[in-house]
Order: structure tokens, then sequence, then C-alpha cells
């Protein structure tokens, strides 16, 4: 069932609920540049368990409206805070893909209400650049070559992050169908997205705030955000377990989903 909640008097966000009246509810915040279809392998088997599974499309992105201002990690957590709030939502697992697990991050610094548990896979936190306190990130010119070429060239951009995406070999039909999701965003979200990476968006102090358990799931050959992000997000948070993905990149949802999903639901019901 897919509804659509308004987050701000002129912007709307899509929702796409499976299973609503199951109590056991986990919320999927997708990494840029796609949206909660992401999780498709994750939908296909979890509502069998007994999970409701609510996945926001971010605003810019997916399904949702594509409002040309927005997209710095303080009003993305708000759009997410809308949502719970419409949606009643309590004791949920609130679960963040990439740039997605940095606006849980600061969802639950900034507010936490309705959220028990927290899962970060693959995160963007605390820095995706490196900086001269975090050497683990990208370099600050592989961003901005992402800016320019979302700006000239959109579908070359998507299709080389795409290249760098997975570990397991894709099949050609695959790889098109996760091109098809960058384009659905704006390229103005895509870009401004991209840019909060190299401005202010750092989670240092974000990350010392979580107090409630987390779990971290991240690929050892991740080339978008590195292993040692992972490492660095539990040193910081005090009740975390790091999980690492062997045979997993980026999209370990995918890599690694039958793991992935042993993994998810061994946390959230212990």
């Amino acid at each position: 069932m897919g509804y659509y909640v308004k987050v701000e008097s002129n912007v709307k966000v899509y929702v796409e609920d499976l299973n609503p009246l199951c109590n056991k509810t986990i919320v999927f915040l997708h990494g840029w540049p796609g949206s909660s279809e992401l999780f498709e392998y994750q939908f296909n088997k979890l509502p069998e368990k007994g999970f409701r599974c609510i996945g926001i499309d971010m605003r810019g992105f997916g399904r949702s409206d594509k409002p040309f201002t927005g997209y710095d990690y303080d009003t993305l957590s708000n759009d997410v805070r809308a949502v719970i709030e419409a949606l009643r939502l309590k004791d949920v697992t609130l679960l963040g893909h990439s740039t997605g697990g940095s606006i849980a991050i600061r969802y639950i610094a900034k507010y936490g209400q309705g959220v028990s548990k927290l899962v970060l896979c693959a995160a963007a936190a605390p820095s995706l650049i490196k900086r001269p306190y975090f050497p683990y990130g990208l370099p600050r010119e592989a961003v901005d070559n992402i800016i320019s070429e979302t700006y000239s060239d959109r579908p070359k951009m998507l299709s080389d992050f795409g290249d760098m995406f997975f570990f397991k070999h894709i099949t050609k039909p695959f790889s098109d169908w996760f091109f098809s999701l960058g384009l659905k965003a704006a390229s103005w979200a895509t870009a401004s997205v991209a840019r909060t990476w190299i401005e202010d968006e750092k989670l240092f102090s974000d990350l010392e705030k979580i107090q409630i358990p987390t779990l971290i799931l991240h690929g050892i050959h991740d080339k978008v955000c590195r292993f040692q992000l992972a490492e660095a997000q539990k040193k910081a948070i005090k009740h975390s377990k790091l999980i690492p993905f062997e045979f997993s990149g980026h999209g370990l949802f995918y890599d690694q989903q039958e793991k992935f999903n042993r993994e998810l639901i061994k946390f959230i019901e212990e």
C-alpha cells in the first residue's frame, strides 16, 4: 500500500507501507540517489516473517515531491519525523542505508521519538569525505566530480556510480533497473544532497548522542563509504554492534541479502 504524507505545507513524500497491521515495524531510509525501491529484496521477505515494512522516498527522490530546496540533514530528518508522527509510529526500528543512515543518525540525535532500535547500513557517517581530522572518507574531488557531472551528464554519473555500488556481479537488466532508480530523482536534489557531504554535514557529535541499541552492517569492499566509517561508528555509539559483510560492497542488502535479512531479524527480535 502506497500513499503520500505531507511533511511541509507544499511538500509531500511517498510512503510504501507493507503489512500495516503488524506491530513489528521497520522504517527504511534509502541512500542517494535511489528510492525505497532499493529495498525490494527486503520487502519481498520481511512481511512474510511478520514485519511491517515502511519505505520512505526522501524528498527529491523516487515518487516524492521534488522541491528545489531542503536537502540538508536537518530538513530531511524533519521529514522523517513528520512521517513517524503522521503514522503514530511507536517502538520502531529505524534503518538507514548510506545517506539514509546519516539522516537516521540526525533524526535520533535531534528527536528519537518512536524509535527503539537503529540499524546503520553502509552509513555515510561520521563524514563521507576526508577531512584533516578524519582521513577515511572519499577525496573531496570525487564528490566535486559527482556534482559537476550531475549538471553536465547525469546519466553517465549514475552509470559510473552503479559500477562501484555492488561487489558481486550483477546482470545487465539489474544494472538497468538500478540506473532507472537514479533517473527518477530530480537533478537538483541529486546535486544538493551531494553538496551537503562536502559542506557542513558532519555527524561526529550526533553519533555520541545515540543511546539506543544500534546494529552496524557494512561491506568490507565498500568503495563509497569505506569500512573505516563503520569502525568509527562502532567506536562512537555506546550500545552498538558491528557485523562485517565479507562479500559485499556498498549494496550489501543485495550483495548478501540473505545474511542482511537474517541479521536484521535477529537484532529486532533479540
